[in-house]
Order: C-alpha cells, then structure tokens, then sequence
C-alpha cells in the first residue's frame, strides 16, 4: 500500500514515523546532555576512573540482584561454592550473542516499567538476529553523544537539512523515475534509496540535495562510494554536503577518495552498534576516539580470558553503562580492535583514546537483475524465528539463503524471506538452505551476505 501512494503522501506517513522518532531520541535534557558529552571530551584518565567506577558497581549491583539472566548466574555460581564477588568486573563470564539472543527477556530487570521500554530488532553484521529494549532515557543518552561527538564535532547540527543514504525500501523496487527518496519533515530529514542509485539517476539525487540546502550525509560506507561515483561518472558538480558520515562498515581508502571525488566532502567514519555498548567517532584530523561514556571496553585474546597487550589486535568485550533496563555485562560484540598506546594524542586535543583499527564491520552489496546496487540486506531477517542466516548470491537472478530455525519457524518464514527479498531485488530465484550452523571465518564470524557475481553492473 505504501509504495502505491503518491509522494507527498508517502513523505507524510514519514513524518509522522520522525515525530514518533524524535520524541524518543531527543528531549528537553538533550542540549545539556551534549554539552556536559563535550566537556568530557577534555577528561584526563583520573576523572574517567572516577566517573566511571561508580556506575559499573551500581550496574553490577543491579544487574545481580534485578535481572532473571545474571540473578541465576551467580544463584548457580553459589550453589556450586564459588564466592567469587560480584563487584568485581572481572568475575564475570564473557556474555555472548548466543546467550542473549536465546532468552532475551531474561536480560531485562525485573522492576523495569516494561511500558516505558521501546523494542528494538537488529541482526548487526554477523546475520544474527537480536531483539533488544531500552528505556527512552538510555536512547536520548546515546543520541546526544552522537548529537555532540559526530554532529558538533564537524559544525553541522540535527536542526539542518540532513540526508540518510540507506537501506530501507523507501520507494518501489521497480521504480524508474524519481523521487528515489522521502522528505521527514519532523527530523528534517531526506531519506535517499541506496538501491537505485546509479550515473542515470545521479543528476536526480544531485537536486533533491540541493532542493532540501542538506548540509551532511549519514550513509554506509560502499553506499556512498556508489553515489559518489555515480555524480563523477554523470560529470556533476559537488552537492554542496560539509560532511559525510558514514557508519555500519569500514571506510577503505579507496572509498574515501570515491566519495570526497564525487560528493566533495570530507568523510568522517563512526562505529557503534544497536546493543549501545560502545561507540566511536572520527575527529577532524582522521583519528577515531573511542567513547567512554558508552561502555567500558576490554580487549580479549581469542581465547576470551587475557587482555591482550598493548598494541595488539583484541576481540571487543564490552560492559555497556547507557541501559541499566537491560545491562549486557562483558558482551562479546563480534569485532576486534587495536588501540592506540596509552595516553596517545591526538592533534584535536581532545583526551579520548584513540582506536588504531577496528575489524569484523564487513558486509556484501547485491547485484539486482537490472544492475541496481542493493545495499544492506540484514533487515530481510529481521523479527523472524531464525538463529542465523546468510544470504549468497550466486548469479543476478539466483540468491541461496543458509539459514538455522529457531522456536516459531515453519514454512512461512521462508515466504516472508522471500517476498522481502523479492521486495529488495526484483524478480529473483531465491533457494533455501537449512543448515546446522553457518562457517565462520578466520575471524570467527561469516558475512551476512556474500556476493559471488563478478560482473560490473550496467547502469539502470
């Protein structure tokens, strides 16, 4: 019905959905939740210790005495004559993915007003679905640090014309002329369709950015490789963007150049992810700070029980400090990282530790039969009773998805699989595959989507 309704109607409907949106992301407290997030900024080791401190031992507390999952941990854990205290981070089991997707409910305090929490469904880059909840509280904490460490730090504000270069199916597959896009008037903002981008449609997306006057973009990183390339390959002007954010996957070098090329702006890469355990942002001189605030980060040895030494390459176990509704105590992320020596500064002159290398945020485009680009496809096993899924694409007119059921699977699921992906794709043969378990990489996790067509795509 949606994709059947005329523009002005379907940019209504999406402003009805940013109102609701920005009511629970952004309050009366954002403004001063920012400046006190700048402030930080400039904190030496001492003051982040001290800040920091106190609210682990209260989410320890908390969370071993109000929630079902760690309250019957440490019951287990007593039974068996271990007096280990609690109080301690480092007594505490590594959480994974696994666990917390098995009994989500059993994750959330008991005295939570379940109707103050808002449900969130993600599968991240693994392909692993996740069903999460936080209070309204811990989303406007985590947007204002967004607010402040990405929006201030580069002059640009949420007040401004902005653009999200995406993969929701804002508009019809099959959709040949423009608008590729809808106007959010309530979050000013201009949702772009990542998957019909190409040099035949470029000088479209080229006004509608103008039209809006957007100052910055937020967009993952192959995303606005392809649009940026497609505005160099039509021979147009730069749209007159301050900056480009980009999120969900690591910026290569080449991808920079691609992008600042054809949209003539700087990119700044983020990190972060639905569970809000961490994040990080890149400054103006191209290093990215971790963001303390967030989450207390530990870097582990494959074997999930050393840190490793400074330097080196660790598998991301975080402890996050934003949600004490749900906390996620030494949650295995699926990523690995390097940090910057201790103490490292960094020419912005702000104190945040620095991340040397982030790893694991990868993740395939698909190539559609009439050479449209199809970006971010997770979303097609969102809310369904699937354990894992992967999606390989073996010709243009041919996917495989690999899946492993769950409670609630029938035949159904695979039809809804379907129909979204057809959504996404256009007229595809898609082959299922029940599987134990889907292969790891060296790494320890597989792509969510794996294309296998080589060829390059002829421009829609």
């Amino acid at each position: 019905m949606y994709h059947r309704l005329p523009p002005p109607i379907r940019d209504a409907a999406a402003t009805v959905q940013g109102w609701r949106l920005r009511s629970w992301r952004f309050g009366p407290e954002t403004d001063r939740l920012v400046a006190e997030a700048l402030e930080r900024d400039r904190w030496g080791p001492a003051q982040w210790d001290t800040w920091r401190a106190e609210r682990v031992a209260q989410l320890l507390h908390r969370a071993a005495t109000r929630v079902p999952y760690y309250r019957a941990l440490w019951a287990e854990r007593r039974r068996r004559g271990d007096r280990a205290s609690w109080d301690v981070l480092e007594h505490w089991p590594v959480l994974s993915k696994d666990a917390l997707r098995a009994t989500p409910e059993a994750f959330v305090a008991d005295d939570a007003d379940r109707r103050r929490l808002f449900r969130v469904h993600t599968s991240g880059t693994s392909g692993t679905p996740l069903t999460l909840w936080r209070p309204r509280e811990s989303g406007r904490a985590w947007y204002a640090l967004m607010e402040a460490r990405m929006r201030a730090w580069h002059g640009v504000s949420r007040h401004e014309p902005w653009a999200v270069l995406g993969g929701q199916v804002v508009v019809a597959p099959d959709a040949r002329r423009p608008p590729f896009w809808v106007w959010n008037a309530a979050g000013h903002q201009l949702y772009l369709s990542a998957n019909h981008v190409s040099a035949a449609h470029a000088p479209a997306y080229r006004e509608a950015l103008a039209a809006r006057r957007v100052t910055h973009l937020v967009t993952y990183a192959s995303s606005a490789a392809a649009l940026g390339a497609a505005f160099t390959a039509a021979g147009l002007a730069a749209p007159g963007l301050r900056v480009i954010f980009t999120n969900a996957e690591p910026v290569s070098p080449d991808q920079r150049a691609t992008i600042a090329r054809g949209l003539g702006a700087p990119v700044r890469e983020t990190y972060g992810m639905v569970e809000t355990v961490a994040g990080a942002s890149e400054c103006e001189h191209g290093r990215l700070h971790l963001w303390p605030d967030v989450g207390l980060v530990e870097l582990l040895d494959d074997t999930g029980r050393q840190a490793v030494h400074s330097g080196q390459v660790g598998q991301v176990v975080a402890t996050g400090l934003l949600n004490p509704d749900m906390p996620l105590i030494r949650y295995a992320v699926g990523d690995r990282m390097r940090l910057a020596a201790a103490g490292a500064a960094c020419a912005c002159g702000r104190s945040l530790p620095v991340i040397d290398a982030i790893e694991g945020r990868t993740n395939d485009l698909l190539r559609a039969p009439d050479g449209r680009l199809v970006f971010w496809l997770n979303p097609v096993f969102y809310g369904l009773p699937l354990r894992e899924a992967q999606i390989v694409q073996e010709t243009l007119t041919e996917l495989r998805v690999r899946f492993v059921p769950s409670d609630g699977y029938t035949e159904g699921t695979l039809d809804e699989v379907r129909g979204r992906l057809r959504d996404r794709m256009g007229d595809v043969e898609v082959r299922f595959e029940q599987v134990d378990s889907i292969p790891r990489g060296p790494n320890g996790k597989f792509r969510a989507v794996e294309c296998r067509v080589q060829a390059t795509p002829t421009a829609a």
